[in-house]
């Protein structure tokens, strides 16, 4: 078996940490136990792309006891648990090539890796595979039946290569599904991203000035995980809607080069390029501390910035130092300090999302690899949603999982839902 890991004696404190994290996966390990038992993707060959995390392991396994044929490898440099690539493979029996801290070539190189099985499934965080596909693998494009992708940023990738004609498999939009963005997106980002940028700074937020770039959904549960953690939070937003909603909610709303003037932290969550550019550096004040949550390390100007800096030192892991020409300041320099490399912050400097929310997304992209492979052939080249009634079925085995009943509509109910003769 091929597989590229930082070392595999670590495998035996990835089974830990998979094993702990299962434990929190009720609704993967329910779909995992079915999978065992009735093989839906016997058949399906697939290369994966994904944070390579506890939960991630949980996923690939659910996959390989339904009968496929998994490979994967990381979608970021910083967010791979080496020892649980190695449990992967060695534990698991699933070729793993991803290595915390790789470099762009060996980046490119596990993902080659993974196309190199020709591949007749792919599952993406962030849309790398699917590009590669569209680009120096077309090759490989006419055996794939289709592709998953996990996040927002993915999908703002694919929708667009779906508009301009480019898109040549069809794609389910995992990230789409309300059990994933109302519930990952928001609960999940917004507790990890609190968690990564303090366990990099150790600040206490209590009492900060904490800018978040994006109303989305992350950004909905960065800036309430934020408030509640005792900061005073300004959302910049280019979506009017978004604004007001941001506003109503009860946060400043204000143009972003406005904030860095009085900003402590700022956390972009947009999914777009240079949010935090050249005229944000220049307005930010001296200490301010900047991370990004969104998927790519584009959100921040990191290149601009290094220009612009008399110097870059590490202060502590994960933090960098960047002393830059402050034509304000009677000291005439000031210190930003940039978190994880710009990069994913919560898995750069932390573990990520929790398990128990990562159960409700990663079992949306084992029943989205079912349903495809179900259904291969009857597809569009289009990104597509998972049909409701699948999310519905995440939703209550969670809520079972969890001790809670809900209520059922009566038949009288249900006629009058769906009729329009009764009125007034």
């Amino acid at each position: 078996m091929k597989y590229d890991v930082k070392d595999i004696k670590l495998a035996a404190a990835g089974k830990q940490l998979i094993e702990w994290a299962e434990r929190e996966m009720p609704v993967l390990r329910l779909i995992q136990k079915r999978f065992e038992k009735e093989k839906p993707l016997k058949g399906v060959t697939l290369a994966a792309c994904l944070h390579v995390t506890s939960e991630t392991a949980n996923l690939m396994r659910t996959l390989k006891a339904g009968g496929a044929d998994v490979y994967l490898a990381a979608s970021n440099p910083l967010s791979t648990n080496d020892a649980v690539a190695a449990a992967l493979v060695k534990e698991y029996g699933i070729p793993t090539f991803a290595i915390k801290g790789e470099d762009n070539k060996t980046y490119f190189k596990h993902l080659n890796a993974v196309l190199d099985v020709k591949p007749n499934m792919t599952m993406d965080d962030g849309a790398d595979l699917v590009s590669l596909l569209h680009t120096t693998r077309k090759e490989l494009l006419a055996g794939v039946v289709g592709s998953n992708e996990e996040t927002t940023t993915g999908v703002i990738r694919l929708r667009a290569m779906e508009k301009d004609k480019a898109l040549k498999i069809p794609v389910l939009a995992v990230n789409d599904n309300m059990t994933k963005h109302m519930f990952d997106n928001r609960y999940g980002t917004g507790q990890s991203t609190l968690d990564g940028v303090i366990r990099a700074t150790n600040i206490l937020l209590a009492g900060r000035n904490f800018v978040v770039v994006g109303y989305g959904w992350c950004g909905r549960g960065l800036a309430s995980r934020a408030e509640g953690m005792g900061s005073h939070v300004i959302v910049c937003e280019v979506d009017p809607v978004k604004a007001l909603e941001a506003r109503m909610d009860g946060y400043r709303v204000m143009p972003l080069v406005e904030a860095m003037a009085i900003a402590d932290i700022v956390v972009t969550v947009t999914g777009d390029k240079h949010v935090i550019d050249v005229a944000h550096i220049k307005a930010a004040k001296d200490g301010v501390v900047l991370a990004n949550s969104g998927h790519f390390d584009v959100e921040i100007n990191k290149v601009a910035m290094k220009k612009m800096a008399k110097s870059v030192r590490t202060v502590r892991p994960f933090v960098e130092e960047y002393v830059i020409k402050d034509q304000k300041s009677k000291i005439k320099t000031k210190k930003i300090y940039l978190l994880a490399e710009g990069r994913l912050v919560n898995l750069g400097s932390a573990e990520g999302h929790p398990a128990s929310v990562m159960d409700m997304s990663f079992a949306g992209q084992a029943l989205g690899s079912e349903y495809m492979w179900d259904n291969k052939g009857k597809f569009e080249n289009k990104v597509y949603a998972l049909p409701p009634e699948v999310d519905q079925e995440i939703a209550r085995i969670k809520l079972k999982s969890e001790g809670v009943e809900i209520d059922k509509l009566t038949a009288e109910q249900k006629e009058y839902l769906s009729s329009w003769k009764e009125g007034t």
